[in-house]
């Protein structure tokens, strides 16, 4: 499907501050795209799409994972939130025509994952700094970014697993996962 038919779609299903997000997200892949020598119409694609079940309700979603045979961990089922990724890749995938390593990109944006390809990497950077962002470190972050894809993904994780711990919430294995790889092969 066309970018500006996907863009069409999410404004129409999306909160404004939701499809802003999107935009920025859009954009900023475009650069990292550029940047990191990926195929940019992809990278928009996907940056465009990668919420595009984030407004959905718990119960929506459940429902969604349940009707489409979406597999789901404990974790998954315990913190709902996480779901929009996974389901996300299958609206994508069934409704705009992604690929399967597009589709991927969407699933591991938000938990990050050992096998991230490039398109995955860049999404799980420009999610996180994007222009709506206003974070502290984004000036260090996109530092990081200029330096080495995986340094800036790594920081991420970083931040993101200490949220977690910080909010005493359950964090989700993909994140360690990703995490330990990332550090082992440096």
């Amino acid at each position: 499907m066309e970018l500006e038919l996907i863009q069409k779609y999410i404004k129409e299903h999306l909160s404004e501050k939701r499809y802003n997000h999107s935009v920025g997200v859009m954009e900023r892949s475009e650069e990292l795209a550029k940047k990191y020598g990926a195929d940019v119409e992809i990278a928009k694609k996907i940056g465009i799409a990668h919420d595009v079940a984030k407004e959905m309700t718990e119960e929506e979603k459940l429902k969604y994972v349940e009707k489409n045979n979406i597999e789901i961990d404990e974790i998954e089922r315990k913190n709902t939130p996480l779901l929009h990724a996974k389901i996300g890749k299958d609206i994508a995938i069934k409704k705009f025509g992604f690929s399967e390593n597009m589709g991927q990109a969407i699933a591991e944006h938000t938990t990050g994952n050992k096998n991230m390809d490039i398109y995955s990497k860049i999404l799980f950077i420009a999610d996180r700094t994007s222009k709506d962002r206003n974070f502290e470190d984004l000036e260090y972050l996109n530092s990081l970014a200029d330096k080495g894809i995986d340094e800036a993904v790594l920081y991420i994780l970083d931040k993101k697993i200490g949220l977690q711990i910080k909010k005493g919430a359950l964090i989700h294995l993909n994140g360690i996962i990703a995490r330990n790889y990332l550090l082992e092969n440096r």
